[in-house]
């Protein structure tokens, strides 16, 4: 039985599938968005959030947790660099998936993961109200 069994197996040797979400989520952060299998996007969904919240920290030892995690250095400064501050002031679900339909081939549910981006509408809609104060 696989009760409380959260991870998918996707029929490779524990080694390839924890080498397949790293390399998901290093794609993730270099270029914002992917396209892979519905599975493999709501698996790399987790280990891309942890990451974030993980890198919220902005500490030393969390640079090198992600750098361990993510083996690329260019997708951490990414991280660090961009993403981060892109999820400034939100709790949680920094990633979307949206479905695209079946894979030609072999008629496989695809999906594209991408970041969530805060909405940058509420500073702006706090400037008319700070006018409407000084006149």
């Amino acid at each position: 039985m696989r009760h409380k069994r959260l991870a998918k197996k996707f029929g490779r040797s524990p080694e390839h599938r924890e080498q397949l979400m790293r390399m998901l989520c290093a794609a993730l952060v270099l270029n914002g968005r992917i396209t892979t299998t519905l599975k493999k996007a709501k698996q790399a969904r987790r280990d891309a959030e942890k990451l974030v919240t993980l890198a919220r920290k902005g500490t030393l030892a969390a640079r090198r947790l992600a750098a361990a995690r993510l083996r690329s250095p260019e997708a951490v400064k990414v991280l660090f660099a961009t993403v981060v501050p892109q999820q400034e002031g939100r709790n949680g679900g920094f990633t979307r998936i949206t479905k695209i339909g079946p894979r030609r081939g072999d008629a496989t549910e695809m999906a594209v993961i991408e970041w969530t981006v805060a909405a940058p509408a509420a500073p702006a809609a706090e400037a008319p109200v700070a006018e409407a104060a000084a006149e």
